[in-house]
């Protein structure tokens, strides 16, 4: 099964001027939608205005540079995920509710990432759909949680996320744990990879995820013959490439996201075209085949979630998506989509809007999302999360094998 990528066609319009002290700081940072919604003055999280009352939503991730077309693509699930709930009608304590999303821009930047969970504590927003990297949602965790703000994240898997002591930061994915140990089985069982060089790039996702995956591969025999650490911002692999041409693993194994991996793969199999590249979640989309190429091929990654054709509610889904929004639907935006649906749910089971009694009923609900069904343990991560492996086969994303596991 090959998974279906569209064509991209988002307009935007430049951010307001904002007055806060707080927002000039930050105004670099923050792009509004043209299609989704604009930057608004900061207000409160409920809000009277002709009697209905309206509730705040966050969204953050990236809406620019390199990573901008996974964050626009989470954006417009969330956005659609608030517009049929406003279509369908919520009413909390017998009073109908408004809910709206404030949309930012962290540009996948922690110091950003930081700027934008202030300004968004600040407008009284009673949760936040975001962000998408892990060193973003590390970063903003602390202001959330200080600021009584529910975090979901769609996307971030590093364990340390849910591992703060926080009761209200929740993820609707599997974390780094299950998803190393499930590419270590894989590579070890199924891909015969007995000696294997591993990469990070040295965020706490890349570490985290190679550091399970190189635990869970010696625990399954296969030797780790090496390992490198480089900026997330390099292309320079020289010092790896040179390793695995001494060395001559069956694999290497990158920690990353999908720039620098498809600049890895490509050289990798020039290099030494008998080593098989593995690389991480976030791997998978257009992306890493545009800039890998025919060098891509071969090249294996697991990612969260069953595949979109897979999922119980894709089909209405991407239906309503491709009538809004008429762009590409990218792999973490149906687990934004649910995000945002979990939440609303929440409200609904709570019969309130104030973030302590959500966060309380999110800690014992069992949402039927359209990725599958939602619950969470005690740390905030997703129960029985599944996992998809791919394999990219005439530059082209194949599913290789679907697999159910318990969160970590």
């Amino acid at each position: 099964m090959k998974l279906r990528l569209c064509r991209v066609q988002l307009a935007f319009l430049l951010p307001a001027l904002l007055s806060s002290s707080l927002l000039l700081l930050s105004l670099f940072s923050i792009s509004s939608y043209a299609s989704i919604a604009s930057v608004p003055a900061v207000t409160k999280a409920s809000t009277e205005d002709d009697g209905n009352r309206t509730v705040l939503i966050g969204y953050a991730g990236p809406l620019s540079g390199t990573s901008s077309a996974v964050g626009k693509s989470m954006a417009n699930a969330a956005q659609l995920a608030v517009d049929e709930a406003n279509k369908r009608g919520l009413q909390i304590q017998g009073r109908p509710v408004q809910l709206k999303l404030l949309i930012q821009d962290d540009r996948s930047n922690p110091r950003t990432a930081e700027l934008i969970a202030r300004y968004l504590v600040r407008s009284g927003v009673v949760g936040v759909i975001g962000h998408w990297n892990s060193a973003a949602s590390l970063a903003a965790a602390p202001l959330y949680n200080a600021g009584g703000v529910i975090q979901i994240s769609p996307a971030s898997m590093s364990t340390l996320y849910t591992q703060q002591g926080n009761r209200a930061a929740f993820r609707t994915i599997g974390n780094n744990g299950s998803a190393g140990s499930h590419t270590a089985d894989y590579a070890v069982k199924i891909l015969q990879a007995r000696r294997i060089l591993v990469v990070d790039d040295g965020t706490a996702f890349g570490r985290g995820f190679v550091e399970q995956f190189s635990r869970s591969a010696k625990e399954q025999g296969a030797q780790i013959v090496g390992s490198h650490s480089v900026s997330d911002k390099t292309s320079d692999f020289n010092a790896v490439l040179t390793d695995a041409a001494r060395l001559r693993p069956d694999a290497v194994m990158f920690g990353g996201l999908e720039l620098q991996a498809s600049t890895l793969a490509r050289s990798l199999k020039r290099r030494s075209p008998g080593v098989r590249f593995i690389g991480s979640s976030g791997t998978v989309g257009l992306p890493f085949l545009r800039a890998a190429g025919a060098d891509g091929n071969g090249s294996v990654v697991l990612e969260p979630g069953l595949p979109m054709g897979k999922m119980p509610g894709w089909k209405n889904f991407e239906k309503n998506y491709m009538q809004k929004f008429d762009s590409n639907i990218e792999l973490f935006a149906p687990f934004a989509y649910d995000a945002t649906q979990v939440l609303i749910a929440a409200m609904r089971q709570a019969n309130s809007a104030e973030p302590k009694k959500i966060a309380e009923a999110l800690h014992e609900i069992r949402f039927n999302g359209m990725t599958g069904t939602i619950s969470f343990n005690q740390d905030g991560d997703l129960n029985n999360p599944a996992f998809t492996i791919y394999e990219v086969e005439n530059q082209s994303w194949v599913v290789k094998k679907i697999i159910s596991g318990s969160a970590n």
